[in-house]
């Protein structure tokens, strides 16, 4: 029978290549946005798609043998750009399968996409091995430490703790006090007692880890009750 333990092993591995497609994705097309720069009139938008830098490399004329030639590397570019596309989209649907095969119900929290959810399980591990939420909390990195300095009593999030969970939550906590829901409304209710928005989307986070904990744990208990 194959493990829990197993299931996050091959999310982590999933969602550890994604990332690294991700961020291939993003060096290749700076590459790309700067060769278009210099042969486009006016320059190119940061933010381009593979359509739009195509329409714009139709409308290239280049004069010289060095504008001819960054004309074939961008082409070049262009389709590294495509397969990058197409190989993220597949390990997207790859880590959405395995997370349905894992029984995870963190997606039906606002916020919890598959890609964010699949990491979050993935980095989380054996939720059994947390004590507590407080545990889990200090792993995220979730757990506010003091930082007051003499009548100022003030408290920021710890540095410790595993990173890439951190940066998880903090997409999801961003997302919750943009959008209406009860993470806006705990976002909100902050605010209204002085705390800073820094403060107030700490304060987030830590509960939104609380969630996580708890969700993480019920679905473990479920998944013994139905191989039992």
């Amino acid at each position: 029978m194959v493990q829990a333990e197993d299931h996050t092993v091959i999310l982590r591995l999933l969602s550890d290549h994604r990332d690294h497609q991700v961020t291939e994705r993003t060096r290749t097309l700076n590459r790309l946005h700067g060769l278009l720069r210099d042969q486009h009139p006016g320059g190119a938008k940061r933010d381009l798609s593979t359509i739009q830098a195509a329409a714009l490399l139709r409308l290239i004329r280049p004069l010289t043998p060095v504008d001819k030639q960054r004309k074939v590397l961008a082409r070049d570019l262009l389709a590294d750009l495509r397969r990058l596309d197409t190989t993220i989209k597949a390990h997207t649907k790859s880590l959405t399968t395995a997370l349905d095969t894992a029984g995870s119900t963190l997606t039906d929290v606002h916020g919890f996409g598959p890609v964010l959810a699949a990491k979050i399980l993935a980095h989380s591990g054996d939720i059994t091995r947390f004590p507590s939420r407080h545990h889990y909390a200090s792993y995220c990195g979730t757990a506010p430490i003091e930082a007051s300095s003499g009548d100022q009593r003030r408290h920021r999030l710890s540095r410790a703790g595993n990173r890439q969970l951190n940066a998880a939550v903090h997409v999801i906590a961003v997302c919750q006090a943009r959008d209406p829901g009860p993470g806006r409304n705990h976002y909100q209710r902050k605010l209204t007692e002085s705390k800073t928005p820094a403060e107030a989307r700490r304060s987030l986070k830590r509960q939104l880890s609380n969630i996580i904990y708890k969700r993480l744990l019920a679905d473990h208990q479920r998944a013994l009750q139905s191989s039992a």
